[in-house]
């Protein structure tokens, strides 16, 4: 069965900015998918997915499926990993795709799986994701519960994949995503919704299952989306966690990284418009390839409130 999950964020990206009245995104590097809110890594992030690629080379066990967020960032760090570790196939989830809050225009969606694999060809064009994120904008509410109902199909489909017998259904899988995303995937692994999840660029964090739920017969027991594609209810919360729980035994590792961890990131209070995608001045970064500012969901350069605190606004609502 399933028994180990890495999550990893993107590398170190190129930077973009959302006018927050009218959604109009610019970028300081134009992307290869032509979507400005698609930037690719910075030359500082390539070098942290080698260095990523090279760490996940020395563990045991080595992640043997990769699912990734379809957006170009997430699928450039994962791109070497998959070549160092032999793998021929990256699967592209958008229900561990990026977040952007709630704004009034129409939040951006990935490039098209058939232009994504003409510039990476382990991609795979069959793979079917679990769960389109709207795009009209999720709650810090909706965005766990997107999370927790797409890693909890992820799971039980592997489990059945080994019920069948299948010798090449993985016992470690890799997950890239975002930060808010991978703050997500921590904590409804866990059962956990205030869980301090680290999620640096390049981080590594690792899951391990604290209990292997039966597959009775080979039946489903996540139940199928909604008919209006909305994600049903799944239980997680209360230490519960999705798959039978996992216990986090890794938090964010950024040591095998040469700079160690940089541009953590965290719920700030505010989401009801996710104020991490509004421009933020920070000065000059200093790392080649990083223009002045930060922009975009997962850049936020400081600690805000507890999440908690946002979920308790949403409810007045």
């Amino acid at each position: 069965m399933l028994d180990t999950i890495y999550v990893t964020r993107h590398g170190f990206r190129s930077n973009w900015v959302t006018d927050p009245d009218t959604g109009v995104t610019t970028a300081t590097i134009v992307s290869p998918t032509n979507i400005p809110s698609d930037p690719p890594l910075a030359a500082h992030g390539v070098e942290q997915a080698r260095e990523l690629a090279e760490h996940l080379a020395t563990l045991d066990p080595k992640p043997t499926r990769i699912y990734s967020s379809p957006f170009y960032r997430c699928l450039q760090t994962v791109d070497p990993v998959a070549e160092r570790l032999g793998l021929e196939e990256i699967r592209a989830e958008n229900g561990i795709g990026e977040w952007y809050g709630r704004a009034r225009f129409e939040h951006p969606s990935p490039a098209s799986l058939e232009l994504l694999h003409a510039f990476f060809p382990r991609l795979s064009t069959s793979y079917i994701p679990v769960v389109i994120p709207s795009t009209n904008g999720e709650s810090v509410r909706e965005i766990h519960d997107r999370v927790a109902y797409a890693l909890a199909r992820i799971i039980e489909d592997i489990d059945h994949e080994h019920a069948a017998g299948n010798p090449n259904a993985p016992k470690a899988i890799l997950l890239c995503s975002h930060a808010a995303t991978n703050i997500c995937i921590g904590r409804v692994l866990m059962g956990d919704e205030n869980r301090d999840v680290k999620t640096g660029t390049c981080s590594l964090s690792v899951y391990k299952r604290r209990s292997v739920a039966s597959v009775p017969g080979g039946k489903p027991v996540v139940p199928l989306l909604n008919a209006d594609g909305s994600v049903p209810a799944i239980e997680w919360r209360g230490g519960m966690g999705v798959g039978g729980g996992w216990i986090g035994v890794v938090n964010g590792d950024c040591e095998f990284l040469r700079n160690g961890e940089e541009r953590n990131w965290w719920f700030n209070g505010e989401e009801d418009w996710d104020f991490a995608i509004q421009q933020v001045k920070s000065g000059t970064t200093g790392i080649p390839g990083a223009e002045e500012g930060v922009g975009g969901p997962g850049t936020m350069v400081k600690s805000g409130r507890l999440e908690r605190e946002a979920m308790e606004a949403e409810a007045k609502i």
